[in-house]
């Protein structure tokens, strides 16, 4: 017999600029999904790269990361 525990890691998002913490929408829901869902409440998300996963102890944690730039 083996002693494997299987855990299920919580899902973090985390905006990179401002260090606020989302929550997970739907753990089914992709990264991508998450931020697009989230984005119609947080608009500065709608172009946001997603970095990540970075995975600690208790959670697997991702990050948003906008840019800024000019138009025109």
């Amino acid at each position: 017999m083996s002693d494997t525990k299987i855990t299920t890691l919580k899902r973090e998002f985390v905006d990179g600029k401002t260090n606020i913490t989302y929550p997970d929408v739907n753990p089914d829901y992709t990264p991508e999904q998450v931020r697009d869902f989230l984005s119609t409440q947080y608009p500065h998300l709608i172009n946001a790269k997603i970095e990540g996963p970075d995975i600690m102890s208790n959670k697997v944690k991702f990050k948003f990361v906008t840019t800024v730039g000019t138009k025109g």
